[in-house]
């Protein structure tokens, strides 16, 4: 049965890879929000590399899998632009701390509680997404939640415009002005990420309805 179930293209083995890059992802935002929320501890990189190479071995594994396997549950150039979107938030989180922990000093008083709170709600409907995918079925929930996607992006866009509408006010210093805006913008990054691998499930998903 389960060599047939293989044969027919309904091998778990994409999704569970999928749904672990998705975790992968949301974790890598997690210990953002551990760097920006806790700031009597001395920050590191480490943590952030480790969770990227461990996502970045996911996605390998993927592609490793999609040669090796003659049905896939979906479309192969699916299942494989799904998992770059996805590998592309941990990546794109490594860079906001590389730039956090290089520029701390210059940092005092910098609130990024709004955008992380937008951040943790989108890459958590990513995990969700990701997770109902191998169903198929659910159509209306999956509008939905892009829809909150959706949602999620526009309101980072709108925070944006009022955080770069303060640090343009002329009360601030140049060279930190440079600094937060750089990293404003890929904190927002990391939000369109998000958007991105969200938009290829809907799309998948579609495809199947």
């Amino acid at each position: 049965m389960n060599m047939l179930r293989r044969l027919l293209g309904y091998d778990d083995k994409f999704f569970d890879l999928l749904e672990a890059s998705a975790v992968k992802a949301q974790g890598s935002v997690q210990l953002l929000a551990e760097l920006l929320r806790d700031t009597t501890k001395c920050p590191t990189l480490e943590a952030f590399i480790q969770t990227r190479r461990k996502d970045k071995r996911i996605t390998e594994q993927i592609t490793e899998e999609l040669c090796r396997t003659f049905v896939t549950p979906l479309e192969r150039e699916d299942i494989e632009e799904l998992s770059f979107a996805l590998y592309k938030i941990p990546k794109t989180a490594e860079k906001f701390s590389e730039k956090f922990i290089l520029c701390r000093a210059s940092l005092e008083g910098v609130d990024f509680s709004r955008q992380l709170a937008i951040l943790e709600k989108a890459v958590a409907t990513v995990v969700q997404m990701v997770q109902q995918l191998r169903e198929r079925k659910h159509l209306d929930s999956m509008k939905e939640q892009n829809s909150r996607m959706h949602y999620f992006e526009g309101e980072a866009d709108k925070l944006m415009l009022d955080l770069v509408r303060d640090l343009y006010s002329g009360k601030h210093d140049p060279l930190r002005v440079i600094i937060v805006m750089d990293l404003y913008e890929t904190l927002e990054k990391i939000v369109d990420r998000c958007r991105d691998a969200g938009n290829v499930v809907f799309q998948i998903v579609l495809k199947y309805s």
